[in-house]
């Protein structure tokens, strides 16, 4: 049979979509995703995997496991933080206190990442870029090195500690009213102890209650530390 000369041209098939390759950097935007809606406890190698439409055995050619995660998640958190560039020798308290809101600032934003924070030395470049910054304002003033060194594990360890203790109680959803009536609860427990035996406690019960909001016990820990680390300052 003798073909046709007049032959229609099909039409064009569509063009597959070009799957995004999978890079270390998408893996970290996914689980700090996966982290902020979900929490800490969420983020597994298998939630992130889906995710990304991909086996979770392709995740380990760009993280190790999850300990290394943490890593990288900390480390993200780290570039969000703003240090002054330059420590200033007359103001290094105050900037020492602004770190630690800054820190406190990020870790409120990115909720999740105290957890992944906690018991890990952070080794990422960020967080050693951090570190760098904070050791340089403790030496501006006039630190010594041991009590510079010991403080740049200090620090971190309250500023995250208060953010962890902050995702526990915000996981539990309560309104304004459940902290003020927890807090009054609390109160009436401590004046109602045996005051022959916590007479302190019954009698500061107003005080141990104060600043449940969280603001002002934080304040008060950024300034004792602060103030402790300056009485270690050397003479001149």
């Amino acid at each position: 049979m003798t073909q046709s000369p007049w032959q229609p041209i099909s039409p064009p098939k569509p063009p597959r979509p070009v799957k995004e390759p999978l890079t270390r950097e998408r893996i970290v935007d996914a689980a700090m995703r996966l982290m902020v809606e979900q929490g800490y406890d969420a983020v597994s190698m298998r939630k992130i995997a889906q995710e990304l439409g991909t086996g979770p055995a392709s995740l380990y050619a760009h993280v190790a496991n999850k300990g290394e995660l943490d890593q990288l998640l900390v480390d993200r958190a780290a570039q969000q933080m703003k240090f002054p560039e330059e420590a200033d020798p007359e103001r290094w308290q105050e900037q020492l206190k602004d770190a630690m809101r800054e820190m406190l600032r990020v870790l409120q934003a990115n909720p999740g990442v105290a957890r992944a924070a906690i018991g890990q030395v952070p080794l990422g470049e960020q967080a050693l870029l951090m570190t760098e910054k904070l050791l340089a304002i403790l030496k501006a003033g006039k630190l010594p090195d041991q009590a510079a060194a010991w403080a740049v594990d200090l620090i971190p360890l309250y500023v995250t500690a208060v953010s962890f203790e902050e995702t526990v109680q915000n996981a539990a959803s309560w309104t304004v009213d459940d902290i003020e009536n927890f807090v009054t609860e609390m109160r009436a427990y401590f004046v109602g102890l045996p005051a022959d035996r916590f007479p302190l406690t019954v009698a500061l019960a107003a005080a141990l209650t104060a600043g449940a909001k969280g603001d002002e016990r934080f304040e008060f820990g950024i300034t004792v530390i602060t103030a402790g680390l300056a009485a270690l300052a050397e003479k001149d």
